[in-house]
């Protein structure tokens, strides 16, 4: 295989490129009903929308036509297949990462790509050489590789990355996850911390953990978790409650939905790690199994990580049996 700098000036035009025509597919159907329909459940259980049969198959069609050289491809709805034989690096790709708000024609949704190498086929966060997330609905991006320092940004009205110095939990303007989560768990969970910043700070619920992380790199955000994933880890007998919510599937962070953008944030300084404050590189990213999946907590500071680390309230059978925890 050879060294990755050999190929970045390509792939970088190539998901670039690619982002960019899913984002133009889906402007040309805007106000189009499709942008409300459902068409069954992805192959890991997420609801899809008739808009995500659209970006996936620009996706393919993009790569067929563009890629010049073998790349493999791994997208939420399709899975893993190649342009060519022998690929030597694979895009993980999720179409629309905020298929709801994008149904909704809101602004939090982007189009996310993380470039790895195959290796010996089971690459990892870890293994990520570039990322890029687009704004569907803005226009602005970021992108990042392993050649070139820094991160390369447009469409944005102020240098970027941008970090908030914030510490102060009570001042915190955070986004947080409810799909596929047990609201009564979640509640327990950090209802107090979101009673501290609500008023004080802004509390957030985006449905896009790429958009929720890279507003952190851009200032707009101080912090962004999703704990469900510990939830389940740390008390077993919650998945049952996990797949009601989930309408029969465990919907923790799958690869795809948070590949690209921890690539991004950790290069523009922000702390993100799983719920338990350990590395998220170990996550597979071809791998949508419910032992694969992760929890996440991002902050702009390392203080205000620690600080949301300590005191959201672990303790999840703690909740009421009446509350739909199963002991």
């Amino acid at each position: 295989m050879k060294a990755y700098a050999a190929y970045a000036p390509e792939m970088k035009v190539l998901v670039m490129g690619l982002a960019q025509a899913v984002r133009n597919d889906l402007l040309s159907h805007y106000r189009s009903p499709v942008y409300r329909q459902t068409s069954g459940l992805s192959p890991g259980g997420d609801t899809q929308f008739d808009i995500d049969q659209i970006a996936e198959r620009t996706v393919w069609e993009y790569l067929r036509t563009h890629a010049h050289v073998p790349v493999a491809l791994y997208t939420e709805d399709t899975s893993f297949r190649a342009t060519g034989p022998q690929p030597e690096y694979v895009l993980v790709v999720d179409p629309i990462d905020g298929t709801r708000p994008a149904s909704a024609q809101l602004e939090m949704a982007t189009v996310s790509i993380a470039v790895a190498p195959l290796r010996d086929g089971n690459p990892s966060i870890g293994d990520v050489v570039a990322a890029h997330v687009l704004e569907i609905k803005s226009g602005a991006w970021l992108y990042a590789d392993t050649v070139s320092p820094g991160i390369d940004a447009a469409g944005y009205s102020h240098p970027v990355p941008s970090l908030s110095k914030n510490i102060d939990l009570d001042r915190m303007f955070w986004s947080i996850e409810f799909n596929g989560h047990p609201m009564r768990l979640m509640t327990h969970a950090y209802e107090h911390l979101v009673n501290r910043s609500a008023n004080s700070g802004g509390v957030f619920i985006f449905n896009s953990a790429s958009f929720s992380i890279t507003r952190l790199i851009t200032g707009q955000l101080d912090a962004y978790v999703d704990i469900g994933n510990r939830i389940l880890r740390d008390y077993p007998s919650t998945e049952q409650d996990f797949r009601e919510a989930g309408r029969g599937s465990v919907l923790h962070l799958f690869p795809y939905d948070i590949a690209a953008s921890v690539f991004l944030a950790r290069r523009a300084g922000v702390t993100i790690t799983d719920a338990y404050g350990d590395s998220l590189d170990g996550m597979l990213l071809l791998d949508l199994d419910p032992g694969n999946q992760r929890s996440c907590v991002a902050a702009s500071t390392p203080e205000l990580h620690q600080a949301l680390l300590s005191n959201i309230r672990w303790d999840a059978l703690s909740v009421q049996p009446m509350m739909g925890v199963r002991s």
